[in-house]
This record gives structure tokens, sequence and C-alpha cells, in this order.
């Protein structure tokens, strides 16, 4: 889908109020309504301004645009980059829109679909109104998984000042992490939601778990992978070696010779669990560089002492 700067089509400033967005609308709307404008693209500017409207009216899907919409240009293709909304605190269910048609789809997904946690209605002599629940993502390193953890989290939640602009209010919470914590997993904090009405209990958060970006391993589920560089002579004769994991280094067999990219599992290294991930890992051989004459003189008796084409096979 493509990127459109809503704020331009409706003509404003990005510091715009709440009312600015509203009376902006009301004008445009008038301007290029089919009925009242007989231009050609009098229907397709009505649309394009009703989708910014329904955006930008909103303080959850506008503060989300707006943490999106800095770095674009309109007529870009637009696709969110990887965990863009990490602490952002928000009412709905936090789909995966990144394949809707336009913009205003994307955040009508991503807000306006829940799972059932929204307000509930108790019935009885003076009827209450237990609060929404809230959701946010929130990333974890990978060790965390391995061991649990108690970590302070930093949400950010879009609220309406008395000028009717758009802020962003900031709380931290003390959460406890399981051992055993998947990506995906969703966490709930009883009673951290919006508070209730007519006395009315409070709703929950939902923290939705992600992994932050490791510089050594990648997950997949409860299985963890990770690359392992060894020297031709290690593949080659077979070698012990000390591997590292997210919970401590181990040691494991290369068995004689190994071809590079051959993967190893180290079963029940992965995440904990009932029953628990694996580690794979993938040899990757490194060579020496021929930068001595020594080790120069070195390869050149390798080439001698193999009968060897890495090409053999290649061209079929």
């Amino acid at each position: 889908m493509k990127y459109k700067d809503y704020y331009a089509v409706l003509g404003l400033e990005r510091s715009a109020s709440q009312d600015e967005i509203k009376r902006a609308y009301r004008k445009l709307a008038r301007k290029h309504h089919p009925d009242l404008n007989k231009q050609a693209d009098a229907e397709e500017r009505f649309k394009e301004v009703g989708e910014a409207y329904e955006v930008l009216k909103d303080p959850e899907k506008r503060a989300a645009y707006d943490r999106l919409g800095s770095e674009w240009q309109s007529g870009q293709e637009f696709q969110p980059p990887p965990n863009w909304d990490e602490g952002f605190e928000f009412r709905g269910a936090g789909e995966d829109a990144a394949g809707e048609a336009n913009l205003n789809d994307f955040f009508e997904a991503m807000f306006g679909r829940g799972h059932g946690h929204g307000m509930h209605q108790r019935q009885g002599p003076a009827a209450a109104m237990a609060g929404q629940d809230h959701h946010a993502k929130i990333l974890i390193d990978l060790e965390d998984a391995y061991r649990g953890a108690q970590r302070a989290i930093s949400l950010q939640m879009p609220v309406v000042d008395e000028q009717g602009h758009l802020t962003l209010q900031t709380r931290t919470l003390d959460v406890s992490l399981p051992k055993g914590i998947r990506a995906g997993q969703h966490l709930r904090l009883a009673g951290q939601g919006a508070p209730g009405m007519g006395g009315g209990p409070a709703g929950d958060l939902y923290l939705e778990i992600a992994f932050r970006e490791h510089p050594r391993f990648r997950v997949d589920g409860r299985d963890v992978s990770l690359d392992l560089p060894v020297a031709p002579w290690e593949a080659a004769l077979g070698a012990q070696v000390t591997v590292p994991t997210p919970d401590g280094s181990v040691e494991m067999t290369v068995p004689r010779n190994s071809q590079g990219g051959r993967r190893l599992r180290l079963k029940g290294k992965g995440i904990p669990g009932t029953p628990p991930g694996d580690l794979y890992v993938v040899l990757n051989i490194v060579l020496p560089p021929a930068d001595t004459e020594r080790a120069a003189a070195a390869y050149d008796v390798m080439r001698q002492a193999f009968n060897f084409d890495p090409r053999a096979h290649f061209y079929g």
C-alpha cells in the first residue's frame, strides 16, 4: 500500500488540535462531496479526505500514524518496520494488518477488532461498567525467556489534553517474565487497563511478548539456532568445541567430515518448556587467510595432497 500524508490531505500542520482536524474535515468534505462538486476528481478527493479523517480523528490511530509517518513520503510503498509499536499502549486487539489495502484499514485492523477484551457490563441494582482492556507489545531479551526475570517496562498511551492536542502519557510497570515465555504470548496484568465506570472494576492490560533482535541467536517458536564458526580441520577431522547458548556454554562434538551449513541439534537446549525447544548449531567453515609465505605453502600442500575439484558436479 502507498503512504499518504493525511495532514497534507486536510491542509493541516502535524501539531493541529482535534477540533482543528474536525473543522478541516467538515470544510473539505462539503467542498468535495460528489452531490455538490461536479468535477471529475471530486469523488476521489472526498474519499481521500474521509480516509484521512478516520485516522486523525481517533487519538490512538493518530498517535500510531505519527509514529510511522515522519520517515515516509507520499506515494512511497508503506511497510511498517518490525516492532514499530513496541511500548505503545492502546485499546484494541493488536492485529497484524500489514497487508491491508490502505493506511486507514491498517489502523482499523490494529485498533478496531477486539478479542472480547472490551467494556464489560455487570447487571445488578446499580449496573456497573468494567473498564476497557488495554494492549501493548514489549520487547524482551532472549536470555529472559531462558531464566525468567523481573523487568521495569515503560508504556506510552495517547491522550488528548485540555487544549485538544494529542500527547503521549508515559507510565512504568514492574513485570514478572516467567521462565519459558515465547514470542507471541500475552501476559495479563489484572486491573492495569482503563478504569471502570459506576464503581466497576478496572480493565486488564495484555502485554504481547516479542524478542529483541539478537546478534547471535535466531528464534523459531521454542527452537533457537546460531551459526558457529569452525576451522577447516575441525570440520574435516572432527573436534570438541564450546558452543554458547542463551543460558551458558556447552560442549559439542563436530562430527568428522562435516560440511559447511550442516545443522547439529542440541536437544532440549532451546527455550524451556514442556517439552523444551532445541538448539540448532549451523556450521560455518571459516578459511584462514594465506597472508604469510608459510600459510600460502600450507595451502599449496593441501592442493597437491587432494585430488579435489569443488566444481566437479557444478555444471551438471
